[in-house]
């Protein structure tokens, strides 16, 4: 019985009145999840209670003040223009004794969240204005953490998005090549030695100051936007376990390049992998609605950039794992790794092609909404 798993925690958790009802959630892939119900009077209050994955999380206690801090922040920010608050940014739930986390007897790390009803999640859109909004839910993201400072959060995952670094392990894994593929790989190989100027640019370009550090989110695809059952509109931005600092063109361009693309991960017939330019002006569009006037021109003008940078970081780290064995990435069949740095390389090849309709797209909305 589900209750039997987790009536030890509930008592330590400020939830208000009194219990009715558990249901675990099997949608995730890392943390044990639960949907609570409890009632106070004629009015019932849903949670989220979560057992922390602590092999994925080594410091769940700088997950969690992360979190901590950027969901109060977007709290009091959204609460100065929105009626309705708790349907606009996660609320933490806090221990009996005001910690963001409660330690269990038997090993188990647990948080809680306020549940937001009525709202679904998109593993995948299903037409422009899904995707607008979407834009809208990340580019709200941004502006309303505009003013957050960055450099105080934890680096949870040190280097995550250090393309420069990235790449030089991917060249230490061609040259150990312990999985001995490397042989039948030189075009792939050359391929990112070709591109190797180009996935450092926005490292280079936040260390020279031209960038801002920003809070990033960095896993901005659909399904961690929640949407209004009712009206399709963006609620909020959720599952912020890898918020860190780093700069908007990452969400940006992850965004788009998961979104946008016409194609999965791992499409294993790369003449299907292409980039959807409809989709693009639509998340464009959402997103530098919310954004112009609050990020820099400099990062504006630029986001294209972020699609080209993140396809190719993560081509080249599937790339990586291939030669290394497969120790990183879960694989389904020996090659998984490598169909999926194909499919994101021929993604990459698309982005390329298409690289000035890009741009015209950002500069046609910058020029909209006030950016330029």
């Amino acid at each position: 019985m589900v209750y039997n798993r987790i009536k030890h925690v509930l008592p330590h958790f400020r939830f208000q009145g009194s219990f009715e009802q558990a249901q675990e959630v099997h949608s995730g892939n890392v943390n044990n999840t639960y949907i609570l119900t409890y009632r106070q009077g004629t009015e019932t209050q849903s949670y989220t209670l979560q057992r922390i994955n602590t092999y994925v999380f080594k410091n769940p206690r700088s997950v969690m003040a992360n979190i901590a801090a950027v969901t109060d922040h977007l709290r009091r920010n959204i609460g100065a223009s929105q009626a309705d608050v708790s349907r606009m940014a996660l609320e933490v739930i806090r221990t009996g004794d005001g910690d963001v986390m409660y330690l269990d007897g038997e090993g188990g790390t647990w948080r809680a969240y306020s549940y937001i009803t009525e709202a679904l999640a998109l593993d995948m859109v299903e037409n422009l204005e899904q995707m607008m909004e979407v834009g809208h839910a990340f580019g709200g993201f941004q502006r309303h953490l505009a003013d957050f400072p960055a450099d105080k959060l934890f680096v949870t995952i040190p280097d995550f998005h250090h393309s420069t670094k990235r790449f030089y392990a991917f060249v230490r894994a061609v040259d150990e090549d312990r999985a001995a593929r490397v042989t039948a790989l030189e075009k792939e190989v050359e391929f990112f030695f070709e591109r190797r100027k180009m996935l450092g640019e926005i490292v280079r370009l936040l260390e020279r100051g031209e960038l801002p550090l920003r809070v990033t989110h960095n896993d901005t695809k659909s399904n961690n936007v929640l949407l209004d059952q009712k009206t399709g509109k963006a609620l909020c931005v959720i599952d912020l376990d890898t918020v860190m600092p780093g700069s908007a063109l990452y969400d940006y361009g992850d965004a788009v390049r998961f979104g946008a693309s016409n194609a999965p991960e791992d499409e294993p017939d790369v003449a299907r992998v292409s980039l959807n330019m409809d989709k693009v002006r639509a998340f464009t569009q959402g997103f530098v609605e919310e954004t112009a006037g609050f990020l820099t021109h400099a990062e504006l003008s630029r986001l294209p950039l972020g699609i080209k940078v993140i396809t190719a970081e993560l081509a080249m780290r599937f790339l990586t794992d291939y030669l290394d064995g497969d120790r990183y990435f879960k694989v389904d069949y020996p090659e998984h790794n490598l169909v999926r740095a194909r499919a994101q390389m021929a993604l990459l090849v698309d982005v390329e092609r298409q690289e000035d309709a890009l741009y015209k797209t950002v500069n046609d909305d910058l020029k909209r909404f006030g950016g330029s």
